[in-house]
């Protein structure tokens, strides 16, 4: 087929890639603008531009796709279809009646379950036990259209990192399957119940708040595992937690105790035990290597 891509971040890569492989003709591929980044604040591009203009592919980064002239460029590229996976901007209707097949998206959730900017993180944050990738064709409302195609795979243990990355390869290889047997896949209209809706995260979210259960303690370290990272402060300074394990034994203690030298810590329910955490400036590390330098004698209470 004739396509655009339209895409961002990592998560978009894999789905590239794969219409790249499968043969599609890829006439653009449109991305956020670059971004200033690093201590000089430097632009620079995002990891779809990379990888398009290594694909020796055309780069389009418009800022907005709401004026007369960025529609009539995208119409005049005579697509069978665009294909979308977290690519950031609204699409106006002109640029979703465009192609012929209409615009598709790789959405990472079971709709209509966690419609927005966050998914993976918030079907971690909420427990659940499964989430997934869904083909849906593009409407105007938020992750509102029709579904074409789902995949599902448990979360069990998972960061929201490992959960992106697995949900990326898998709705690339859904995506690259629905545009080969596009007639095998009819759009199926979404069920007006369950909808829930997944916020951006907000940093302040990432502070770990140990009067909740230890259960709900460990689903943010997990769901803020790489960005922005749960954390702590201790004397003034902030601790990330980027593994830990439930502990089912520990001794009582007030919430935010640490009860022996392992670093274990009391939550409202429960405790939890880090094993990697992260100091500012400095790399990754176990909890007994923080602890031979980072002192935090059981009793503390860490609010």
């Amino acid at each position: 087929m004739r396509i655009a891509f339209m895409g961002t971040p990592d998560f978009a890569v894999p789905t590239l890639d794969a219409l790249a492989v499968a043969g599609h003709e890829i006439v653009a591929v449109y991305c956020q603008p670059p971004r200033p980044a690093g201590r000089g604040k430097a632009l620079s591009p995002s990891p779809v531009q990379k990888r398009a203009e290594a694909l020796g592919l055309e780069v389009r980064y418009p800022v907005s796709l709401r004026d007369e002239q960025a529609q009539a460029d995208f119409a005049s590229l005579d697509l069978d279809a665009a294909v979308v996976a977290a690519y950031g901007l609204i699409l106006p209707q002109p640029i979703l009646d465009a192609p012929r097949l209409g615009c598709l998206n790789v959405h990472g959730s079971l709709l209509p379950r966690w419609r927005g900017a966050a998914p993976v993180q918030r079907a971690i944050l909420a427990g659940d036990v499964e989430t997934g990738v869904t083909i849906m064709q593009m409407e105007r409302g938020l992750d509102t259209g029709p579904m074409l195609a789902i995949l599902r795979t448990p979360i069990g243990r998972k960061t929201a990192g490992a959960l992106t990355d697995e949900l990326a390869r898998s709705g690339a290889a859904l995506m690259v399957d629905v545009l080969d047997k596009i007639e095998a896949y009819p759009p199926v209209v979404q069920p007006e119940d369950g909808v829930t809706y997944a916020a951006k995260i907000d940093k302040a979210e990432a502070r770990l708040d140990f009067t909740r259960p230890a259960a709900e303690v460990e689903r943010q370290v997990r769901a803020f595992n790489p960005a922005p990272g749960a954390w702590f402060e201790q004397d003034g300074e902030r601790i990330r937690i980027l593994a830990c394990s439930i502990v089912e034994d520990a001794a009582a203690g007030a919430s935010g105790e640490v009860l022996d030298d392992r670093l274990t810590i009391a939550c409202g329910g429960g405790a939890i035990r880090p094993i990697r955490v992260q100091r500012a400036g400095k790399a990754a590390m176990a909890t007994d290597e923080l602890l031979r330098g980072f002192d935090i004698a059981a009793g503390t209470v860490i609010a």
